[in-house]
């Protein structure tokens, strides 16, 4: 008996070793404390780690809880043995030090910290848990049972016991709704965006499955396509051959501008006219949406159209949405749905956002790294086979972020792009932001390497084996700028473009530009890279002075690269920019020298506070083509309000669907009431700011909404921040000047405005919601929390777009379609919980009130 236990405890002792805590069994807290801590601009927070197994501990070493997270770990309170540290970008570690005692079955422990910035919302907390064994280092072991806690007083949320802001209440919300008025249905608008001139008369035509359609020779693609929308609302696709009716008729008029169109119905007769198939497609689109809402639920067997005379055509001629796919993968039939989305609301432009340093989204033939390894996260230290876990995406390679276009699915994101008259301009992010791209070909450069083959090694090779440049990018990457100064560098960025130059002819979508990046290289790159160092003391020394002259260099080339294949450059704001010095400072000033090259900007730093807020009239100004991208006003991925449970980022401060709808393009410093934090502005702040010229204003050339995806881990959570959002742009990119925005005088222009405000809610919450609710399935578009107050005795409610339902218990349940509707001021005491419903029944977020 003793020899069997002899020779069976080698076998017993590896079975411990290679069965570990199951992580399962480990449960994680995290809860902010408070905003107010050991100095300003630092948080309180806490991890709590849960043993819930009922025989095993987790060991006093031995493991690593991965995870991911934007606020920095500044210091860790002393008492439970883990330290946290960022490791690199959003990857983060937690681990027993010397002092940890392991965690026994039953027990917790609390690790309590000092955060860098401060907390607002669940997009602060960490996320994307995985564990590690010291003993199994390859394998990455989800923890899935996680929560994240807000903390129990709204006071903690301040930044300083005096601060003015303050998280959202029903209350505030009530406020915030106050003066939007419930418009009766008949009186709205039927077409969104807003046509220069629109005449309805007190007639209908019927349209039924026996209408036909008949084109001009050139519209002859857009009868089809008609058809195939109405189809959709009648069951049944109309005729568009020669021997159709034609009470439907898609007519050529040389004389309306290029995207404009003019729609005629008659109770006999349905007439659009343009010049263009633009501008026949933006006339089919205000069509359809004249056509009764009840249809887009479900079809019926004839339509009553109003009889109506519509003129139109759009203020700008790019009318762009920028789609993040490189942090957080949209897969290709959601992109596909979305520029079906673009389309209704007469958006032409979207700019394709398929690089950054978490990924390279696209196949390119010839360098199959930029995707085996490019596209690739999972558990690593080092990237050498695939990109590390970032924003949320866990430790397993198997995950939905492991993902990336093929040629076939790019060419048919172009081809539906096209057929909707939607330009697509991709972007190649360089030279900063450029991790996912320099990894993959590090990988590729060890391959080739390995096969004995060192100048095929060397042919795209991005970064310089010999730098040791001290630099922090915006996301705490100390390794995404290419080195300008290998010709390899050049070599792959002429690749890449011929690449998607040919998918676009292909296509048929010739591209005009392509997006190269250019934004928040970092102080400090190519300082000690001998590389660059080298190729500085060949430059003329009266232009390059100084390394961060390589920026110029750089886009010297690039622009070459591009003009050589009858593209012009494209690129963030950077790219109009150069540095200098000002009293010793480091200072960016607009350069002159590429505005004559056909440089087109997007731009996008107009935070209130940070000393930029004119830069996009500063660049036009100066002779840069401007695309107004502001985050205060257009970055969809902010949250919508101060509010915990609120998704996004709001480092620019809270977006919500009347920033896009109360944007002037050309003046937008004029309603500016509050900086990023909600606190009121003067006027007074922008004196000294650069106002944008005439000459300024031919260089506009429109403006685009942006959908960055660090937060946008589903398909459902792109279409709550895009929805309504995306319809405010639409309406200020489309429509005319609105006279709230060209009234010189504030309290009129207020009055205005909350006219016009009313109005465009009435039109989202009785029309267009309604309308997204159905097309496509329905739309996950975000349904507003209810505003709640007390008023004489008595509990009213209201909501930011009149036409949805409000509906509540008092018995502590979560309402839902079937309970109670509110009507007006009631009786209540105790708990009251309020939640808003869309026309299909579908509820937003309850919010529950006491009294």
């Amino acid at each position: 008996m003793r020899i069997i236990v002899f020779l069976f405890l080698p076998y017993l002792i590896y079975a411990q070793r290679a069965t570990p805590f199951p992580a399962e069994s480990l449960r994680i807290f995290w809860q902010l404390s408070t905003n107010q801590c050991e100095k300003p601009g630092q948080h309180l927070a806490r991890f709590t780690l849960l043993n819930d197994h009922r025989q095993s501990s987790l060991p006093v070493n031995g493991w690593t809880i991965y995870y991911n997270a934007t606020r920095e770990v500044l210091r860790v309170w002393p008492g439970s043995g883990l330290i946290a540290e960022r490791i690199h970008g959003d990857l983060f570690r937690l681990y027993p030090g010397p002092e940890f005692q392991g965690l026994a079955p039953g027990k917790s422990i609390q690790m309590e910290y000092v955060g860098g910035a401060w907390v607002f919302n669940i997009s602060d907390a960490p996320s994307g848990y995985y564990l590690v064994w010291d003993n199994a280092p390859a394998t990455a072991h989800a923890l899935t049972r996680v929560s994240t806690h807000a903390p129990a007083e709204l006071s903690a949320f301040k930044r300083s016991a005096d601060s003015p802001e303050a998280q959202i209440t029903p209350d505030r919300v009530f406020a915030q709704n106050a003066a939007t008025k419930d418009l009766p249905a008949s009186s709205l608008p039927k077409i969104l965006p807003t046509p220069v001139h629109y005449a309805e008369k007190p007639e209908f035509f019927t349209l039924d499955v026996s209408t036909g359609i008949t084109a001009a020779p050139e519209f002859q693609d857009l009868a089809e396509y008609l058809s195939s929308e109405l189809k959709a609302l009648l069951g049944s696709n109309l005729r568009t051959d020669a021997s159709a009716d034609g009470k439907i008729r898609l007519e050529k008029d040389a004389s309306i501008p290029t995207e404009g169109y003019q729609l005629n119905i008659t109770p006999e007769l349905v007439s659009i006219k343009a010049s263009s198939e633009a501008g026949i497609f933006y006339g089919i689109q205000s069509l359809r949406q004249l056509t009764p809402l009840e249809a887009w639920f479900a079809p019926r067997k004839s339509l009553q159209l109003p009889c109506a005379e519509v003129r139109d055509e759009p203020r700008f001629s790019y009318r762009g949405l920028h789609l993040d796919v490189a942090r957080n993968f949209q897969r290709k039939e959601q992109v596909l749905r979305l520029l079906n989305w673009m389309a209704l609301y007469k958006l032409n432009t979207l700019h394709f956002h398929f690089s950054d340093d978490e990924a390279w989204r696209l196949e390119i033939p010839g360098l199959p790294e930029l995707t085996t390894v490019g596209a690739m996260r999972g558990h690593t230290l080092d990237s050498r086979e695939h990109l590390p876990a970032s924003y949320g995406s866990g430790g397993d390679l198997n995950n939905p972020q492991s993902a990336f276009y093929t040629r076939a699915d790019y060419l048919e994101i172009l081809r539906h792009a096209k057929l909707l008259h939607i330009e697509v301009i991709p972007e190649i992010e360089t030279p900063g932001h450029a991790r996912a791209a320099i990894k993959a070909m590090e990988a590729r450069y060890r391959r080739l390497m390995a096969a004995g083959k060192p100048e095929e090694a060397l042919a795209y090779r991005l970064a310089d084996p010999e730098d040791s440049s001290s630099y922090v990018s915006a996301q705490y990457y100390r390794d995404n700028v290419m080195c300008v100064a290998l010709p390899s560098v050049y070599r792959f960025v002429e690749t890449t473009v011929d690449a998607l130059v040919e998918m676009h002819r292909e296509a048929g979508m010739p591209l005009k530009t392509i997006h190269m990046g250019g934004d928040e290289v970092p102080v400090g790159v190519w300082e000690k890279s001998p590389a660059c160092q080298t190729l500085l003391k060949t430059l003329p020394p009266g232009q390059y002075r100084q390394t961060s002259d390589l920026w110029l260099y750089y886009w010297e080339k690039v622009r070459d690269i591009l003009h050589k294949r009858g593209l012009f450059v494209s690129g963030w704001e950077e790219i109009g920019m150069r540095e200098t010095r000002l009293d010793g400072q480091r200072k960016m000033i607009v350069n002159p020298d590429f505005a004559d090259d056909h440089f087109r900007t997007s731009v996008w730093n107009t935070v209130v506070g940070w000393g930029s807020e004119d830069l996009p009239y500063r660049l036009a100004n100066g002779g840069y083509e401007v695309v107004l991208c502001p985050v205060s006003n257009l970055y969809f991925d902010l949250a919508y309000q101060r509010d915990f449970e609120e998704p996004g980022y709001y480092w620019g401060g809270f977006v919500d669907v009347d920033k896009p709808f109360g944007f002037i393009p050309f003046d937008y410093l004029k309603n500016v009431k509050d900086d990023r934090f909600g606190i009121p502005v003067s006027p007074e702040a922008f004196k000294g700011k650069d106002r944008l010229t005439d000459y300024g204003k031919q260089k506009i050339v429109g403006i685009q909404g942006h959908l960055w995806s660090e937060n946008i881990r589903s398909a459902e959570m792109l279409e709550y921040l895009a929805f309504p959002k995306m319809l405010g742009l639409a309406e200020r990119a489309w429509a005319s000047e609105p006279d709230w925005a060209l009234e010189k005088k504030p309290a009129h222009a207020e009055a205005l405005y909350q006219e016009a405000w009313s109005v465009f809610a009435n039109v989202l919450g009785k029309r267009e919601l309604p309308r997204l609710a159905s097309f496509q399935g329905g739309a996950h578009y975000r349904i507003p929390t209810v505003g709640v107050r007390m008023e004489n005795g008595k509990v009213s409610a209201n909501i930011q777009f009149p036409g949805l339902e409000i509906r509540y218990t008092m018995d502590g349940t979560e309402p839902g379609p079937g309970s109670d509707r509110y009507e007006g001021p009631m009786d209540a005491k105790g708990k009251v919980r309020f939640r808003a419903f869309d026309a299909k029944g579908r509820g937003g977020r309850a919010v529950e009130v006491a009294f």
